[in-house]
């Protein structure tokens, strides 16, 4: 006794392939662009934190920063928008900027990175 009914299919249809390859390739496309501004912000980190390390005064600080952003192309920040405060013998530096990362037209994400040496 065998029945001419066919078997249930299973499996995924072309269509929900094709959503989830869009929803892959939108948060593949928003990494590849976030991606270079997190590298920067951590290369920001090291060098406010060597700046600090080689300088006893604010103004070697800013000259510092200025020198090791030059040699690592840093441009999102300058060593004017640094925050230098001295808390007894410790110079603390601080630093916050905004990145605007364009996704499609007139979408964009908005990363705002912050950081400080007093977290350290």
């Amino acid at each position: 006794m065998t029945s001419n009914r066919p078997s249930a299919q299973r499996g995924m249809s072309l269509i929900g392939l094709l959503i989830i390859a869009c929803v892959v390739a939108f948060f593949g496309l928003i990494a590849l662009r976030a991606v270079p501004t997190v590298s920067e912000y951590m290369t920001i980190k090291k060098i406010v934190k060597r700046a600090v390390e080689s300088s006893n005064t604010v103004s070697e600080v800013k000259y510092h920063f200025q020198m090791g952003s030059a040699a690592d192309f840093v441009s999102s920040i300058t060593a004017e928008d640094l925050e230098i405060t001295k808390a007894g013998s410790r110079i603390i530096v601080s630093f916050a900027y905004d990145k605007e990362i364009p996704i499609v037209h007139p979408v964009y994400l908005l990363i705002k990175y912050r950081g400080s040496t007093a977290d350290n």
